[in-house]
């Protein structure tokens, strides 16, 4: 048996290469070889996320506290919630993160296959952040030229 006890592992600041805004990590467990599930922490401040990224064996996300936003490349950004659990199959393209108003907390878990648990892509760029199509719609709407009858 083997007990991480709180406050035993340190936390770590997301890298800028792979987030944008603050983004504390607090690892949760590693699973010793041959098992290769590993689990963290994660808190978004608002306006914070991760990459777009894809994990080689799925990731699993469960949120614990605020308000945040998950969306997979070409699909609807969706906002997440405490209790909400989230899965992301093997090469899923997504990301998640807080709110551009509320911090967000979530676990995530995840596989290692050859070593690896993530590969990281291009950042989430504010326009794809700010993305809901039914704002853009309305927003449309509001713009088109009026009636000259």
């Amino acid at each position: 048996m083997d007990i991480k006890r709180i406050g035993s592992q340190p936390s770590s600041q997301g890298s800028a290469e792979y987030f944008t805004g603050i983004v504390r990590i607090d690892p949760l467990f590693q699973a010793p070889d041959p098992a290769r599930v590993a689990s963290a922490n994660v808190t978004f401040e608002p306006g914070a996320r991760t990459a777009w990224h894809t994990h080689p064996l799925g990731q699993t996300l469960i949120v614990t506290a605020g308000c945040g936003f998950a969306q997979s490349w070409g699909g609807r950004r969706e906002e997440i919630r405490p209790g909400d659990v989230i899965w992301f199959q093997p090469g899923e393209k997504h990301w998640h993160g807080a709110t551009a108003t509320t911090a967000m907390t979530h676990i995530a878990i995840h596989e290692k296959l050859d070593g690896k648990t993530v590969d990281w892509m291009a950042k989430v760029n504010d326009e794809q952040f700010a993305s809901r199509p039914e704002v853009r719609r309305e927003l449309s709407a509001r713009h088109l030229p009026a009636n000259s009858d």
